[in-house]
């Protein structure tokens, strides 16, 4: 495409630099509000990354920490409803958005909160996703907060890059898999991924590891067992830990609610707490 060298053309070239250097600086100033940074990823769709990012939010919130939580996953926003604030709309203007809070200390930003329609699709470019995400890492108002968690869509594309280049020192990423090699073999993409964006890999978490029985609290190893981390070990990277299937969590995640407010197998709530320790305990006591 040849470049406009008409007065006109320049002018509006001019004018889209200086509004993409206004945007810039904005992130920045956005950036530098937030102590602590994680993003959620994984290399596949289904292995339940966006219950373990709504949870571990939920967890940080728990712990009176200013959080917030960004559903980057433009084609599938599911982070509203698993924090039971679906149908809810943002306020601000133009230049600034209010994310929906949740609760005194968790706040939230979807593009599910701008849809007019939840069930119609989002048919959109990846050069316009990317730009939406630009423009809620630029004029979400979250205030201080003390962590952002953010839920990045399947695999390594658009999305993942524009969230990982506008947090350049995040203080890493958690990759979701789970035991199946239809899963690991996507997931290891995301590892390299986050290393090819220079971004620490802060551990990989097996989840759907073994189904609990709701009857009888027996664990069948579903999908396997073990291959995440076999695989974090493989790849040189932390081990966060495994979380077993339960109807409990699938219910709750339609309902909106934690799997630390509400009566779930004894497995679940310790493994989710565990993994939390490991990634926040650390940070905290350097603070």
């Amino acid at each position: 495409m040849e470049t406009d060298k008409t007065p006109a053309g320049q002018s509006n070239m001019a004018q889209r630099m200086q509004q993409l250097a206004e945007q810039e600086q904005r992130i920045r100033e956005r950036v530098a509000a937030i102590r602590h940074t994680i993003l959620v990823i994984s290399g596949k769709g289904g292995v339940g990354k966006s219950t373990i990012a709504a949870n571990l939010a939920w967890a940080l919130a728990l712990r009176d920490l200013q959080t917030g939580l960004l559903d980057a996953d433009i084609h599938g926003p599911s982070i509203p409803l698993m924090t039971g604030v679906r149908g809810q709309t943002t306020t601000g203007s133009a230049d600034v958005i209010y994310p929906v809070p949740v609760n005194n200390s968790l706040k939230v930003m979807s593009i599910g909160f701008l849809l007019q329609d939840e069930q119609a699709p989002v048919i959109w470019r990846g050069p316009l996703r990317s730009n939406i995400i630009r423009q809620f890492i630029a004029n979400v108002e979250w205030g201080t907060l003390d962590y952002l968690v953010v839920d990045l869509p399947p695999g390594t594309g658009d999305e993942p890059l524009t969230v990982a280049q506008s947090f350049p020192h995040a203080d890493g990423a958690v990759v979701v898999t789970t035991p199946q090699e239809a899963s690991l073999e996507d997931c290891r993409k995301a590892v390299n991924f986050v290393r090819a964006v220079e971004l620490p890999v802060l551990g990989v978490i097996e989840n759907m590891s073994g189904f609990v029985c709701p009857h009888c609290g027996k664990v069948t190893d579903v999908f396997g067992r073990g291959g995440g981390e076999q695989m974090a070990e493989q790849m040189n990277v932390p081990f966060l830990g495994r979380i077993p299937l339960a109807a409990e969590v699938v219910a709750l995640s339609d309902e909106g609610q934690s799997v630390f407010t509400a009566e779930v197998p004894v497995a679940i709530k310790q493994a989710f707490e565990a993994i939390v320790e490991r990634l926040v305990c650390d940070k905290e006591e350097s603070g």
